[in-house]
């Protein structure tokens, strides 16, 4: 059986059979942390040798996987080497239907189309305790294989346990095809709600499942490609992500278009599809949705970001650990408006709504920094200075009932977008990126938490209305970020703190309210920086491409535009400029 492109809707390709480096100044849409050679094998034969020989084995997983397919291919790949198996599915003890949308419903908000509340329960609620024991019982064949996700929950403690990984990303793409569903749902539902509840619950338990089943994990599968899932020693993955905590990252970046994406990403991004209408977004570092990439000089293998934090966090974070925990606490990614649209007016929550509301510990502080912008470009921030809050609301209100457009300017605060200027957008800021701009995001990690006002009268990509967030908006706006204060206190002032015969450091100072400071490393040949105790998040803003040199004696090129991450625990580094002109490398870390 093989699959066709129908279990995924997505104008995406898939990663690449085999691993290819770019060439010097080429954005690279499949960054590789180095392994072992010949560590990642392919196939299904070869996942089939792998577990030959063992009497139990435990075939785990995320959420998105498709079990069935995986069987079907598995079983085939047994029988043709001689071996019998008998298959427990895990999900003849999950509890009714009925029972465990009764147990999730509180955390999905109702009728809200995009909000809900962090999952506080545990995978293991989703299934029959008793009836997980029976099947630990039944396990008396000469080889049987407990699958599913949850499958660990199932108490054989000798089992040889394969964990089969699917990236969020292609998660999303499989959900909009119809051909997955949510944890214990019998049947797919409207991509957007599958979402929710993805975010909101799905993720959560089968997040803190695998951390717990991280340790005991014999074989990593990558099945993103579900006809050729690649694998990799469980032991030489936690090596890699120990490594990987050490010295450097970059995660796989994917993109989306958007009602208001530009143009852009398209054009300097070239190897991308180009069948599409536009690209809004492109997920640098949004990890709660990316994924780590490794090779062996011959193939990719992808897992979750979420390994690399759940083995060596503390060595990532450093000094914020006991704050963050699990969760790494910065984002970047790219807005798009380049021949495109403005974004919507929006607000984001303070920490204490966004903590009571939906069961986040922290919110979603941003800041704006212009890559590229075209004369004329503006940012909206904050109000005029005589901002009416309740001619302002009933402004909002009338174009939502009667479809009229808003004189935005009338109420919002607009700059003049500066290349390589910052704008600061702490929690309760009014704010939105204009027409002819391209953002390099720089946030807290919290990224779906957009209280939308106005959206310009638009319709999404589906032909269907935006949701707007009135009511909450209005709830967390600060009015008095306005006139004169939003130049003062809300773009950065930037000024050299450090400089060398040929490198210079600038800060850009961010808001009070920001956990995380902004400096930009400029250099003809080479600057050497400390972490400081902090992980340093990075992207290339101005020059082809720079070298990176870490203490371990590991060297990797990063070219315009990307973002990587130099971990606390690397202490130092060094980076290289590989162009003739001034390299400029903005460096987001913990105050």
């Amino acid at each position: 059986m093989t699959l066709n492109t129908a279990f995924r809707r997505t104008s995406q390709e898939l990663p690449p059979e085999q691993y290819a480096p770019t060439a010097p100044g080429q954005y690279d849409l499949y960054p590789a942390f180095p392994t072992a050679p010949g560590a990642l094998r392919a196939g299904f034969d070869a996942l089939a040798g792998a577990i030959s020989g063992q009497r139990h084995v435990i075939i785990d997983g995320y959420g998105g996987v498709l079990w069935e397919h995986f069987r079907d291919q598995l079983h085939a790949a047994l029988e043709t080497k001689g071996v019998a198996a008998t298959w427990l599915d895990v999900n003849t003890a999950l509890h009714p239907e009925a029972d465990i949308n009764a147990r999730v419903e509180p955390f999905l908000g109702g009728d809200d189309p995009i909000f809900g509340t962090r999952f506080s329960g545990t995978l293991a609620d989703f299934f029959d305790v008793h009836q997980l024991g029976q099947m630990a019982a039944s396990s008396n064949a000469d080889l049987t294989i407990v699958y599913v996700s949850g499958a660990a929950l199932v108490p054989l403690d000798d089992a040889f346990v394969v964990y089969v990984d699917v990236p969020k990303n292609e998660i999303q793409f499989r959900s909009r095809a119809g051909s997955i569903t949510n944890l214990g749902v019998s049947q797919p539902d409207d991509a957007k709600k599958m979402y929710k509840r993805f975010y909101f619950v799905d993720w959560v338990a089968l997040n803190q499942h695998k951390a717990d089943l991280l340790p005991r994990v014999d074989l990593m599968v990558d099945e993103q490609r579900p006809d050729l899932p690649v694998m990799m020693p469980g032991d030489a993955l936690r090596d890699g992500l120990a490594r990987m905590s050490r010295n450097y990252f970059r995660v796989r970046p994917w993109f989306e278009p958007g009602v208001w994406g530009g143009q852009w990403i398209k054009e300097k991004i070239p190897q991308l599809p180009q069948d599409v209408p536009n690209y809004a977004w492109s997920f640098e570092l949004i990890v709660p949705e990316n994924g780590l990439m490794f090779s062996d000089g011959e193939r990719l293998l992808e897992v979750s970001f979420d390994c690399l934090m759940f083995q060596a966090g503390e060595s990532v974070l450093g000094k914020c650990a006991p704050r963050f925990g699990h969760e790494f606490p910065v984002r970047f990614d790219f807005l798009d408006t380049y021949d495109g649209g403005n974004l919507s007016v929006q607000v984001h929550p303070s920490p204490d709504f966004i903590r009571e509301h939906f069961g986040e510990t922290y919110t979603q502080d941003e800041t704006y920094y212009i890559l590229d912008c075209e004369p004329g470009a503006r940012v909206y921030l904050g109000f005029q200075d005589d901002i009416d809050p309740a001619a302002f609301r009933q402004a909002l209100e009338d174009s939502f009932q009667r479809a009229e457009p808003v004189d935005i300017d009338r109420y919002v605060n607009s700059e003049t977008a500066e290349k390589h200027g910052l704008y600061l957008i702490p929690n309760g800021t009014i704010h939105c990126s204009g027409i002819n701009n391209l953002v390099l995001e720089i946030s807290a990690t919290p990224y779906i938490f957009t209280f939308k006002m106005y959206d310009w009268m638009r319709l999404d990509l589906d032909g269907r209305p935006r949701p707007l967030n009135i009511d909450r908006a209005m709830a967390n706006l600060k009015f008095d970020r306005k006139g004169d204060r939003i130049r003062r206190e809300f773009i950065a002032h930037p000024r050299t703190i450090a400089s060398g015969d040929d490198w210079q450091i600038v800060h850009l100072p961010t808001h009070e309210q920001h956990f995380y400071d902004v400096h930009r490393l400029e250099f003809d040949t080479h600057i050497d920086v400390s972490t400081d105790g902090s992980f340093h998040v990075m992207s290339l803003v101005e020059g082809s491409s720079v070298l990176l040199e870490t203490p371990d004696g590991m060297r990797q090129r990063f070219n315009y535009a990307e973002t990587f991450v130099v971990p606390a625990a690397a202490g130092r580094y060094r980076l290289i400029n590989e162009a003739d002109g001034r390299a400029k490398v903005v460096k987001a870390f913990m105050k």
